[in-house]
């Protein structure tokens, strides 16, 4: 039987885990009733591969946002905290217009100077400076700060965490569908050589390091019918409902149509096999075309765009005047610093666009 792929820290197997056991005895008995009457979130644990019963999937949900709250307004009581806050320590420096007005007044009226009021390693900070000034953190900064940390991270964890099952649910129907046309293929293979499709199952189930997904649906279905009792047409519903991409779930639909209706297993199997296969050759297509216009663009922007930036900056540098300043810095800044960014950038958008496409 095929083995159970990792699907995130919240939720990575059939045995809980810790977190989910302590979140699950605190919470469980809250949601027990409820979420087991709820068959949208229970189709969707299945599809999504998630082996934990729905409340204990609602328990470890709602104490994951719980402790990232608790996190956050923990962290706003630091920045807030008085006088050794963020806010504070902040609100307690010396503003840089003071600076040069309390060095002339000290300097000018060094019997005013009161050592008792204090200085800073700068000497000037104190003193009794009628000039000295601290910055202030104005209402609108902590009016975003108090709904960044109060409001919107809690609720973006809620989210983050009550979508997970959604999201490897979309993930695992991605990674269905980049198997399936040579899982359909192979099914195509084994009926011309006269294989039943319990053996069809049974074989696509061994071979997970090569079909991937489509493996543990197989696998699935072969335990319904070895184990569980089934007939290979329930069994086949039942994978129906697993199924988390629409390309498997017209695969299983139609081989429950075909065998309800007394049709050819064989023919079904090879027209689905050439039909995923054309639909993967366009996929592929396009992913290359995307590639090639990329290397176009990268081409254009990160290099035949930094040679005349480099030369125009150089020349900028050399005559620039009163209107128009370019120091030496911000041309090391920019060739050191932004056009590296451009070939980091692209490198890194390559390799996301492969990693969607690797098998």
């Amino acid at each position: 039987m095929a083995k159970k792929q990792e699907t995130g820290p919240l939720f990575e197997g059939m045995v809980l885990t810790e977190w989910q056991k302590f979140s699950n005895a605190i919470f469980g008995g809250f949601y027990r009733k409820g979420a087991r009457s709820d068959k949208e979130l229970m189709k969707t644990l299945a599809q999504a591969d998630i082996r934990v019963m729905p409340e204990v999937y609602k328990a470890t949900t709602l104490m994951s946002t719980i402790m990232t709250a608790v996190g956050c307004f923990g962290l706003l009581a630091l920045i807030f905290a008085p006088g050794f806050g963020a806010v504070a320590f902040y609100e307690n420096q010396q503003t840089a217009e003071s600076v040069d007005p309390c060095i002339i007044w000290a300097f000018e009226n060094k019997e005013l100077v009161d050592p008792t009021l204090g200085w800073s390693s700068e000497g000037y900070d104190y003193g009794g400076c009628p000039f000295y000034q601290t910055k202030t953190l104005g209402f609108a900064a902590k009016a975003i700060i108090v709904v960044l940390f109060g409001f919107l991270m809690p609720y973006g964890a809620f989210k983050y965490f009550s979508n997970t099952a959604e999201r490897e649910k979309t993930a695992r129907g991605d990674r269905l569908e980049k198997f399936l046309p040579y899982a359909a293929s192979y099914t195509a293979a084994m009926s011309a050589a006269n294989a039943t499709p319990m053996k069809i199952f049974k074989s696509l189930a061994a071979n997970e390091e090569i079909y991937g997904e489509i493996a543990y649906d197989s696998a699935m279905i072969y335990r319904d019918i070895t184990l569980l009792g089934m007939d290979l047409i329930t069994a086949i519903k039942h994978a129906v409902d697993r199924a988390a991409s629409p390309w498997a779930t017209e695969f299983f639909q139609g081989m429950v149509g075909t065998l309800s209706s007394g049709g050819n297993l064989k023919l079904y199997f090879l027209n689905r096999a050439e039909h995923y296969m054309r639909e993967n050759r366009i996929r592929l297509t396009e992913f290359l075309e995307t590639l090639g216009l990329m290397a176009e663009s990268y081409v254009v922007v990160a290099v035949a765009m930094p040679l005349f930036l480099i030369v125009m900056l150089v020349i900028m540098f050399w005559v620039s005047g009163a209107g128009s300043q370019i120091s030496e810095g911000m041309v090391y800044g920019i060739v050191m610093g932004v056009l590296p960014m451009i070939h980091i950038a692209y490198s890194g958008l390559v390799w996301l666009m492969s990693e969607e496409q690797k098998m």
